[in-house]
């Protein structure tokens, strides 16, 4: 299990954490799925008190009706408004029989265009879609053309200005690693700590496109966007490679460049213990199929 996974009851409650000597409801099944979904028609992935529209509310009505029950749902981790997910992991707990198939295709007619599901799998009670998790890995898209895309407008981030792809690696070097990434957190975050480990951080060029792929054991809030604002500052020059480590060092959000818009951030792949059997798919989005880690021989390990 996940370092962050932290029991907090024996007693079975909808979706939650089953551990210990909890009972099992009797014909309960829990069910995870993988998730697409363009986040730029959303405000963010979590429900909101105040009713806007958000991707777990669009899932959460939809598979409803194929349950023909109330279902609420748990996910991997939660997006905000603009950013995008190529496989988001969620999981519920139904009373509902339905095959696998089911929960694909069923929900197919009850969800906007903007969200899909890929695959379905019953999973065994200990399953968590949080707290189960061992990794998660983003990629952040940046065009540096001299025009911005029409096509892609809020699918990538675009910088007016060219970025050194070079510089930027020798920056990102100072990230990886186990680091208190207070810097690089939100002021609203409420994670309980700021100690984070990224396993590996690259960066590569296609043409006018750039790619950052971050993976860690966790992020905290605006964690990605922030530590792409600042490796940006340093890719057009306006601040030199040791900039990205004398930020991390303060431990200041203050120290920091300013947070980089959501549109390029997709999360792309959630790593579970091998005994759940989820299935392996591409990371995505459809145009840079490399699996995940896939960029490391470019990067020179």
């Amino acid at each position: 299990m996940s370092e962050n996974y932290i029991p907090k009851s024996k007693v079975y409650t909808r979706n939650g954490e089953v551990v210990g000597d909890a009972v099992w409801p009797e014909g309960m099944q829990r069910v995870a799925l993988a998730i697409e979904y363009k986040g730029t028609d959303f405000h963010g992935f979590q429900t909101q008190p105040n009713g806007v529209k958000t991707v777990q509310q669009a899932l959460e009505k939809a598979l409803s009706k194929v349950a023909d029950e109330a279902i609420t749902l748990v996910c991997a981790g939660r997006t905000d408004a603009g950013v995008h997910a190529t496989n988001q992991v969620i999981h519920f707990d139904t009373l509902a029989k339905r095959l696998p198939k089911a929960w694909v295709m069923g929900t197919r007619p009850h969800l906007p265009d903007s969200v899909s599901v890929k695959w379905a799998k019953d999973v065994a009670p200990n399953f968590h879609a949080r707290f189960s998790a061992l990794n998660r890995t983003y990629r952040y898209l940046i065009s540096d053309a001299k025009t911005s895309s029409a096509l892609l407008h809020d699918q990538i981030t675009w910088s007016s200005r060219p970025l050194d792809v070079e510089k930027m690696r020798e920056g990102a070097a100072h990230l990886v690693g186990k680091h208190d990434f207070t810097s690089f957190r939100a002021t609203q975050c409420q994670a309980k700590s700021p100690i984070r480990q990224i396993h590996y951080l690259h960066i590569i060029r296609r043409g006018d496109l750039i790619v950052i792929e971050v993976q860690a054991n966790a992020f905290l809030h605006h964690m990605v966007r922030n530590m792409v604002g600042v490796l940006m500052a340093v890719g057009v020059g306006d601040k030199p490679t040791s900039w990205v480590g004398e930020v991390l060092a303060a431990k200041n959000r203050s120290a920091g460049g300013v947070t980089s818009r959501p549109f390029g951030l997709y999360l792309v792949s959630v790593d579970f213990p091998s005994e759940f059997d989820l299935p392996k798919l591409l990371p995505g989005p459809l145009f840079l199929p490399e699996p995940v880690g896939g960029f490391a021989v470019e990067l020179g390990g």
